[in-house]
């Protein structure tokens, strides 16, 4: 079993012919139901039509023989047949007996590229059969000559071809340049010996009239158009602009650019009564939010953060001294009302007292004899009395 790792879907090899078949060789124990595409001369085998990865391959390189399953045990109604190569046979099991058919002819006809003349089909059914033959030959040849056509600088990018260069044989040419009769009647193709080019036309005169110009390449570079008078042209550009020329703008190559679509739809399906709609997606985008980095990213920045030198360092740590606030001087108020008389009395108590204190601590000092308490002498002075001492 070889899983598909390396190449995407798009890039195998042209189908030929795909569809479901029961595959089961003389080792496996029961079949299996897969979905199978005849891809050059490979058939790959996936578990469904939507899958992008095979899960395994055959190659038909050691093609022998492919036959109808003549078992005696085989059931009648079943379109079996069997794949024999090199090192091992294998049982298919197709849908019908038609589709058995078309499978045994497209593997043979790739395998030995021919058509057989023993199957049992019609007219357009070996038409495309022998189509698919020329493909594969084409296949091959361009297979086996990469080294060559590198070397020799050979056109084979699809960026360096004109834009009506389209990969289709000569059949399919013809119904191309049919069907986009209004865009072009003029395109460039690869040729049938897989080394050269061609270019096909049409026009109309009582129907359809094609042609077909053989482009080959000279040795010494550059490219001609081979009819009587042979054409030279550096590039396969000089070529196609050549035939506009000369034809006067009749023949037009043929581009065909892919439709893109302009709007984001999708289809929703309602969860109240079931019904399916295709819906418009918003045009209104909202960019995601940054998530926020955790502190351990963030000390890290700070180590591998560049060194600061130390005047900057210095002048980015110095901080501005704290002061205290400035204390606001309270304001003195005078009050022009005449004092109270409580205020009065306290005033005239406390200055009493301090005057008998300074006359105790006096005679005190002197031995003088007691004399009236502060307090009697000013009521007498303001009684307008002397004192006993003054009275003596």
């Amino acid at each position: 079993m070889a899983l598909r790792t390396a190449r995407q879907r798009s890039q195998l090899p042209s189908c030929y012919y795909e569809g479901y078949l029961e595959k089961r060789s003389f080792k496996d124990k029961a079949s299996r139901k897969l979905w199978t595409s005849l891809c050059g001369n490979t058939l790959f085998f996936f578990n469904d039509m939507r899958d992008t990865d095979y899960i395994e391959k055959v190659d038909l390189s050691g093609f022998i023989s492919v036959t109808d399953d003549g078992s005696q045990d085989c059931n009648l109604d079943a379109a079996r047949f069997i794949l024999q190569i090199k090192d091992i046979n294998f049982k298919f099991t197709a849908s019908s007996a038609e589709t058995r058919e078309l499978w045994k002819g497209y593997i043979q006809s790739v395998a030995e590229l021919s058509v057989p003349s023993s199957l049992n089909l019609l007219p357009g059914q070996i038409h495309r059969l022998k189509e698919a033959v020329e493909k594969e030959k084409e296949r091959k040849i361009d297979v086996s000559q990469p080294a060559v056509l590198n070397n020799c600088a050979y056109i084979s990018v699809q960026a360096d071809m004109p834009p009506c260069y389209h990969r289709v044989s000569r059949l399919e040419a013809e119904l191309l340049l049919v069907k986009e009769a209004k865009r072009g009647n003029l395109l460039l193709r690869p040729g049938s010996n897989g080394t050269s080019f061609a270019v096909s036309t049409r026009q109309d005169l009582e129907g359809s009239v094609f042609r077909h110009y053989r482009v080959t390449r000279k040795h010494e570079g550059g490219f001609a158009i081979d009819v009587d008078n042979p054409v030279p042209c550096p590039t396969l550009h000089d070529v196609v602009n050549y035939l506009v020329e000369k034809t006067d703008g009749v023949l037009i190559p043929l581009i065909i650019e892919e439709a893109y679509d302009k709007n984001i739809t999708f289809i929703k399906t309602d969860n109240d009564n079931g019904e399916t709609s295709v819906q418009c997606a918003s045009s209104n985008l909202i960019l995601p939010s940054l998530p926020t980095k955790p502190e351990e990213d963030k000390d890290k920045e700070t180590e591998d953060a560049p060194a600061v030198p130390v005047a900057q360092a210095e002048t980015k740590k110095t901080k501005k001294a704290v002061m205290p606030p400035t204390p606001v001087p309270r304001k003195l108020t005078f009050s022009t009302s005449p004092p109270s008389s409580t205020t009065t009395t306290t005033t005239t108590t406390e200055a009493v007292s301090i005057s008998e204190l300074k006359l105790k601590l006096q005679q005190k000092a002197r031995g003088f004899p007691r004399c009236p308490s502060g307090a009697t002498a000013l009521r007498k002075r303001q009684e307008g009395k002397p004192p006993a001492e003054a009275r003596e």
